[in-house]
């Protein structure tokens, strides 16, 4: 899982790439949380961008994507967000989010 900027973020998209991406601060309690519940789960997606955006960092893109919560999860697929959630999940809530969002 690797973080990325705002430039990072919309080359990615401009790919194609199927992301999950997660909006954190490292400030944020259940964004530490859940950080090792995306490791986890990162290696049953091996077609799935994995990245994060820190709010703090990337307010411009939080902006973009309405940011009120963290953490913020999509799933983007060809450009598209084809799914959203708002907070901690634990590993078989994220699995069935991601596949959700596919």
């Amino acid at each position: 899982m690797k973080h990325v900027n705002t430039a990072e973020f919309d080359t990615l998209i401009s790919e194609g790439k199927t992301i999950l991406l997660d909006f954190f601060a490292t400030w944020c309690g259940p964004c530490k949380m859940l950080t090792p519940v995306l490791e986890e789960v990162e290696g049953d997606y091996p077609d799935v961008e994995f990245v994060k955006v820190d709010v703090d960092e990337e307010g411009d893109l939080a902006r973009r994507y309405g940011i009120s919560v963290i953490p913020t999860l999509f799933v983007i697929k060809n450009g598209e967000t084809t799914a959203t959630t708002k907070g901690y999940l634990n590993a078989d809530e994220l699995r069935a989010f991601i596949d959700g969002g596919l």
